[in-house]
């Protein structure tokens, strides 16, 4: 595993870290301020009153079940790079798109719950925030499921094992991050209804 390294400056040990991980967290810390900043509004706003109690969806719940399983798919792969199982990337990196694919249907799925229960973007603040914290998701998701399939194509061109793992840590890190932040906005919006 490629982890950040001790660079000798003068009699100063430094500690380094990839470029590219440090990019990716630079912007896991800019997305988490984002949906800080969008749960914060949602309080304010719900303080205000004219707010709808909206029965949450029940594809939210198959939707989380299904990110959890992708979270679980996502670090099979990263322990099958780390043991050269070539295959077991392959598979797992196809079963965690896939999933996503799903999880991306059923957040579909679950706008369409909403509309039936004639909550919409437009109109209560309620309903305009939980398709605002859902659309962001998937786009962020569907940015995800782009990066896996990158790292699926180097996986079948032998560029993902033991001694090259930056891409596959830098994506199993983004698609935990991912499933965290939809447990965080699912349990936000259940105990803040």
């Amino acid at each position: 595993m490629e982890r950040s390294a001790d660079i000798p400056v003068g009699n100063v040990r430094v500690k380094s870290m990839h470029p590219k991980k440090f990019a990716m967290w630079l912007f896991l810390i800019t997305v988490t301020m984002i949906f800080v900043s969008l749960t914060s509004a949602y309080i304010v706003k719900r303080a205000e009153g004219n707010w709808l109690l909206i029965e949450f969806p029940s594809m939210f719940q198959w939707t989380s079940a299904i990110i959890i399983i992708s979270s679980v798919s996502m670090q099979m792969a990263y322990i099958f790079a780390k043991h050269n199982n070539l295959l077991g990337v392959r598979a797992s990196l196809l079963g965690t798109a896939l999933l996503a694919v799903a999880f991306i249907v059923g957040q579909f799925m679950s706008w369409g719950q909403l509309v039936n229960q004639d909550v919409f973007f437009v109109g209560n603040p309620a309903g305009s925030f939980i398709y605002v914290f859902t659309g962001l998701h998937v786009a962020h998701l569907v940015g995800g499921v782009i990066f896996l399939i990158i790292v699926l194509i180097n996986a079948f061109r032998y560029k993902v094992h033991s001694k090259s793992m930056v891409q596959i840590e830098m994506c199993a890190t983004y698609w935990h991050f991912l499933g965290g932040l939809w447990l965080y906005l699912y349990l936000f919006l259940i105990l803040n209804n």
